[in-house]
C-alpha cells in the first residue's frame, strides 16, 4: 500500500508518526482542506505530467493552476497530464493520494513557487485520506526534488 511506502520514506527523518490518517476523504484540494480545517491554498497538491516519455510531479499550492506557457518554457514541451490509469503505474501512488514521498524511481519532482508564501503546507501521504503538515524547509528536506519552478498561475494575481 502506498501509505506504507510514504511511512517508510518519512521514517528516514523520524517524522512518519506525523502522518494524519483522516476519517474522511482528502482526495481533492477542497476535501483535504475541509478534513484538515485549513485554507484550500495550503494543500500541497501533486500534479502528474508526462515529459519526454518520463513522469514528473509538480507540487503546487491548492489554488494554483498550471500555466501552459510557463510549463513549456520550463520543460520544453506542452503540459500533458497523466491519465488516471497511468498515475499508479508511473508515479507509484493512486489519484487522490499522489505525493512527493515514496514515488517510483525515475520520477522527477519539482516544487512550485506558489508554495513559498506559506509557513506550512499539507501534502498527501499516499492514500486518499492522509496528509502531513510540513514547513517549506521540511518539504524541501523530505522531498527528493530537482528544483523550484515557476509554472503556475492564479495564485499571485
Amino acid at each position: 500500500m502506498a501509505i506504507e511506502k510514504v511511512r517508510t520514506h518519512l521514517a528516514q527523518w523520524n517524522v512518519e508518526h506525523r502522518i494524519q490518517e483522516l476519517n474522511e476523504s482528502s482526495a481533492t484540494v477542497e476535501l483535504a482542506a475541509q478534513a484538515l480545517g485549513c485554507e484550500p491554498e495550503r494543500i500541497a497538491k501533486s500534479l502528474s505530467f508526462l515529459v519526454n516519455d518520463g513522469a514528473i510531479l509538480i507540487v503546487a499550492a491548492g489554488d494554483a493552476k498550471v500555466d501552459n506557457a510557463k510549463f513549456k518554457a520550463a520543460f520544453g514541451t506542452k503540459a500533458k497530464m497523466l491519465g488516471k490509469d497511468e498515475v499508479l503505474e508511473k508515479i507509484g501512488h493512486e489519484v487522490g493520494g499522489v505525493c512527493p514521498f515514496g514515488v517510483n524511481e525515475g520520477v522527477a519532482i519539482y516544487l512550485d513557487e506558489s508554495l513559498k508564501r506559506f509557513t506550512t503546507v499539507f501534502p498527501a501521504c499516499g492514500s486518499s485520506n492522509s496528509a502531513i503538515e510540513l514547513t517549506i524547509s521540511e518539504l524541501e528536506t523530505y522531498t527528493p526534488y530537482q528544483e523550484w519552478v515557476d509554472v503556475c498561475k492564479g495564485w499571485n494575481e
